[in-house]
């Protein structure tokens, strides 16, 4: 039996004088460039770099609060107004096309633990300190009228957070438990509770509307199904969940920011080991937010920074930070998934580009068409070691710099001494344990 083989002499792709260059193969068909992909290529490198020149992602700042800003909320129907609640109690809604406060009211004593705004965007409810769920108009009170709730509801403890369903009057508050109310009722539908100290966060399912997520500070993250007014499941991981957040494109994908700087993105049906770990921060993620195409989220830590991280990636394409922006506290992306807006302790409102060098404005044909190819460029070449290493590169301020390079020896030593001990013991004492499942502690159902 014959074998047919292609056999090539290696002679022949060297050039004749010294041996050391390969020889580059010519296509002479003249509708083909013969050095097509090292134009690519230098076009792309270019294209990597001015993107780092331009990058600017800052766009303005609200100044206006007393005290640092403790939650945001989106209007659901109008991209330019977001309401803030501050730590003394006092709301502000904003109009960001012309960037000024178009109304302030006192709406608690204490903190706004949170807010919510109506499915329709008439009204929204704030929760405070002082153990008040109120119920307000989106729209100004008229000249001479006092500005006053439209419903009040006077609770037993101080409420934590507050969520409102995605298409029915209908919204949920957490504090020792969590309740679901009916707008026009003054007590609880139903109340939800597993055996838990205090739930600092509930979020209702964008997509299965009737699934309702909590955090609770004895280290749980529990589910809820409204319909069986019972709980689903919960998973105990080692340190505190402040809040969760579900992707709206996944109806069973959801994030949580945990105190351990790392954030866990689960489903919801396999609650053992979560889907991927995001590593970067360097102290605990206060909250997360994802972007309405559900590819991205965006995180607040109190590092002083925010972070955007792909869905699918353990790592941050992204970090913002200014001089000036202390602990971040809260932080959402907005509806067109164009901007961030992210809520600090020295009283700023911050907006910052999604994209950090996307040029704002109207932009010509031509323009779009360069961009357009800029862009398959870069993610033509994005994993060649120089156009890989100009896009990942960001500038840190030192203490995150230096607080990073202390984790990474500190994960490393982590790591060696598990393997010396798996080493010097006997085969199978010490099973090897994923890093995935190293978090969790148990899963309840």
């Amino acid at each position: 039996m014959k074998v047919k083989v292609l056999s090539r002499n290696p002679d022949d792709y060297v050039r004749e004088t010294k041996q050391d260059l390969q020889r580059v193969p010519r296509n002479y068909d003249p509708a083909l460039h013969p050095f097509e992909v090292a134009r690519e290529y230098t076009r792309a490198l270019n294209a990597t770099k001015l993107d780092r020149v331009f990058a600017k992602p800052f766009v303005a700042s609200l100044d206006g609060h007393r005290d640092g800003i403790n939650c945001i909320a989106k209007h659901p129907e109008s991209l330019s107004t977001i309401l803030s609640g501050a730590c003394d109690g006092e709301v502000r809604i904003w109009n960001l096309m012309n960037r000024v406060c178009i109304r302030t009211l006192q709406a608690h004593e204490g903190f706004v633990r949170g807010m919510c705004t109506r499915f329709c965007g008439t009204s929204f409810f704030t929760v405070g300190d002082d153990k008040t769920v109120k119920q307000w108009k989106m729209e100004g009170p008229a000249s001479g009228e006092a500005e006053e709730p439209i419903n009040t509801i006077l609770g037993k403890t101080v409420y934590t957070g507050i969520d409102h369903h995605w298409k029915d009057p209908v919204f949920a508050t957490c504090g020792h438990q969590v309740d679901i109310w009916d707008e026009q009722r003054t007590s609880p539908l139903c109340s939800l509770t597993w055996g838990v100290d205090s739930i600092s966060s509930v979020k209702f399912n964008p997509i299965e509307m009737y699934l309702l997520g909590s955090c609770a500070s004895d280290r749980n993250i529990v589910l809820y199904d409204m319909r069986q007014s019972t709980a689903l499941k919960k998973v105990i991981l080692d340190m505190r969940t402040n809040t969760l957040c579900w992707n709206p494109m996944e109806a069973f994908i959801f994030t949580a920011a945990n105190e351990d700087y790392n954030l866990y993105t689960f489903d919801m049906r396999f609650l053992d080991k979560p889907l991927m770990i995001h590593m970067d921060h360097v102290s605990a993620v206060l909250d997360v937010d994802y972007s309405p195409t559900g590819k991205e989220f965006v995180s607040a830590s109190f590092d002083k920074s925010i972070r955007i991280f792909p869905v699918d990636k353990g790592r941050s394409r992204e970090v913002y930070h200014t001089k000036r922006m202390q602990h971040v506290i809260t932080v959402k992306w907005t509806s067109d998934n164009k901007y961030i807006l992210c809520g600090s302790d020295e009283m700023n409102i911050r907006l910052w580009k999604a994209n950090a060098s996307e040029k704002l404005g109207v932009i010509v044909p031509r323009e779009q068409a360069a961009m357009n190819y800029n862009r398959k460029l870069k993610e033509k070449f994005q994993h060649h070691p120089q156009i890989k290493r100009i896009n990942r590169h960001r500038h840190l301020p030192k203490n995150i710099y230096s607080q990073a390079k202390e984790q990474r020896i500190m994960r490393e030593a982590r790591r060696r001494k598990e393997l010396n001990r798996q080493k010097h013991s006997k085969p199978g004492s010490v099973p090897l344990v994923p890093e995935r499942k190293k978090h969790i502690v148990a899963v309840v159902e």
